[in-house]
């Protein structure tokens, strides 16, 4: 399926270019952090979900199943959200419109639509926001803050963000609920020897 079926640039291609336009002339500093945060932000991630998963042995069962799940829903999100990408040829905007980027532009074939990064972050926030409401507070702007480093740092449209937190968002607000119904399996556990990995005591 060919990307101008989404209209591709003609969608959003203006705002890009002023949101790029806008990151040439920020200070370098800004440049620097932002650049740092959309390659190793999803890190950020995977640490609130160790402290969800420690925080998760002094709950019931059925939120340790919940906290054990999030890795394994940030990994269909990921698969889910590359099956949608590979629907569409969209090629990086930063390669279809005449811009400078913060950021070196992807190689030919790593198409833009859906965000990859926004998925896998808007999974992670929503998983984390159904298991630890308090982490979820932390998680959800995060996520909010890592789609739009995408866009900034001139790897994405704008609306290959919001597709990417969309799917992200459908699949962590969808599997956690089916997760938590693990929740009989994770007390046999707690009456084994491995009772220390999903209870406090």
């Amino acid at each position: 399926m060919n990307h101008l079926a989404f209209g591709g640039a003609s969608i959003d291609g203006g705002l890009y270019t002023r949101i790029t336009d806008l990151a040439q002339h920020a200070p370098s500093g800004l440049n620097t952090l932002v650049s740092y945060g959309t390659d190793y932000g999803l890190g950020v991630f995977a640490v609130l979900m160790l402290i969800a998963w420690w925080r998760a042995r002094r709950g019931t069962p059925a939120a340790m199943a919940g906290a054990l799940a999030l890795p394994v829903v940030v990994v269909l999100a990921y698969a889910a959200n590359s099956l949608v990408k590979a629907l569409f040829d969209e090629q990086r905007p930063c390669r279809t419109l005449h811009t400078v980027t913060v950021e070196a532009c992807p190689a030919l074939g790593d198409w833009s639509f859906p965000s990859n990064h926004s998925a896998i972050a808007a999974a992670a926030a929503v998983a984390l926001l159904l298991t630890d409401r308090q982490l979820g507070r932390i998680a959800v702007p995060a996520a909010l803050l890592m789609a739009a480093s995408r866009v900034w740092v001139g790897a994405h449209y704008p609306h290959d963000v919001v597709a990417g937190l969309l799917v992200g968002a459908l699949l962590g607000w969808l599997l956690i609920p089916l997760a938590r119904h693990a929740g009989p399996a994770v007390a046999r556990v707690r009456a084994t020897r491995l009772r220390p990995l999903v209870a406090a005591r």
